[in-house]
């Protein structure tokens, strides 16, 4: 995977991370649900758990290429 391909992933994700995160927003405002329950369920999600950890591994792939 070369330069190009990692940022286009990181994009990808973060983007459907982002999307993730304001979709439970915006039904937990829908729903009326307290501000820290919201955040609760965005912190526990196991989806964006592993969305963050791809982010992780791809930055640690990016930094490893570069200096090589």
């Amino acid at each position: 995977m070369d330069q190009q391909d990692l940022k286009l992933s990181k994009k990808l994700i973060s983007s459907y991370k982002k999307r993730l995160e304001k979709e439970i927003l915006d039904r937990s405002m829908k729903l009326k649900m307290p501000q820290n329950k919201f955040e609760e369920i965005i912190n526990n999600n196991n989806e964006l758990i592993n969305l963050k950890k791809a982010l992780e591994d791809l930055e640690t792939k990016s930094e490893f290429q570069s200096k090589v």
